[in-house]
């Protein structure tokens, strides 16, 4: 890789999934702490067309900050492939793979990881009648950052009905899944190194999109206040789930611990982002933090790992 004042990196942010938002907060901050560690710069907010922009631009390096569908889903790692163009993250399949909900719990079952039971519903039937007894979560098959989440709770009389409201965002199908007290875990890999365990703990209900990315929506405790044993395993478990997909660059899974009474302990995965989030309140920044990763080394060390064929 050539010295940072050499490089010129193409910041790809905004698009036009769920996500646009939080996309372009992480560019900004990624671009921002780019420039400060002198690599050259330069911001794109993506439309449809950024395949013509990138051939006339023809960066060194694209650093994906988006988010969400097209973002996050292969689609635009495609496109990247095809230019030629070394680009930050993780590559097609894994991207796609990763974005399923239902597709990634397949590969996980298959290297032992534990997932919670879930079914895929058409999107009707999901509002007509509880699929599955109470409590569970509703969510899209394919979309990031808790958009759409449903959690219904023991004693609800009803289902989702306003789930036929929002097709665009569902499509024909919700993942209903059994609902795990307890609390929210998170794990970074960075490479081939699982990095620490962050609790989450929203400040009003669970951690949805407000909590993630709304200013004071939680607290992060760092490192996690939780057995030795079980932050070991989170730590094992996210750098399997990132290498049994197929992951590059940086990633991060979420999970839930039940440690309710009667709980048993139980650790399931969630999910694993592919994209996971760059803003002031995300959580890899923090965890690279505590490893000694400064937010501009992180950003320089990603712009380094960035290549073709991943």
């Amino acid at each position: 890789m050539r010295a940072p004042r050499e490089t010129n990196v193409a910041v790809l942010m905004g698009g036009w999934s769920a996500e646009r938002d939080v996309s372009l907060n992480s560019g900004e901050a990624c671009g921002r702490a780019l420039e400060a560690a002198q690599f050259k710069v330069m911001p794109i907010d993506v439309k449809r067309n950024i395949a013509e922009v990138l051939q006339d631009l023809r960066p060194d390096v694209a650093f994906n900050a988006l988010h969400g569908k097209w973002g996050e889903d292969g689609s635009v790692q495609g496109i990247l492939e095809t230019l030629e163009i070394p680009y930050t993250h993780s590559g097609v399949l894994a991207s796609a793979i990763a974005m399923n909900k239902e597709k990634s719990k397949a590969i996980f079952r298959s290297v032992g990881i534990p997932v919670a039971d879930s079914i895929l519903v058409e999107l009707d039937k999901a509002a007509e009648a509880h699929p599955m007894p109470l409590p569970y979560v509703i969510k899209p098959v394919a979309e990031g950052s808790s958009v759409g989440v449903h959690i219904v709770p023991v004693g609800a009389n009803a289902p989702v009905t306003t789930l036929v409201n929002q097709r665009k965002l569902y499509g024909d199908k919700v993942m209903v899944e059994r609902f795990v007290p307890g609390k929210e875990l998170t794990c970074a890999v960075m490479g081939d190194v699982a990095l620490g365990v962050i609790e989450i703990v929203p400040r009003v209900g669970f951690y949805d999109y407000e909590a993630k990315y709304a200013p004071g929506g939680s607290n992060h405790v760092l490192p996690a206040q939780i057995p030795h044993e079980v932050y070991r395993r989170v730590q094992q478990i996210s750098l399997i789930a990132h290498q049994a997909l197929g992951c590059r660059g940086v990633s991060r899974a979420d999970f839930r611990y039940n440690d309710t009474p009667g709980g048993e302990q139980e650790l399931v995965i969630l999910e694993v982002n592919t994209q996971p989030g760059m803003t002031a309140t995300s959580l890899v920044p923090e965890l690279a933090q505590h490893a000694g990763h400064s937010f501009e080394q992180l950003v320089s060390w990603m712009v380094n790992d960035a290549s073709v064929n991943r």
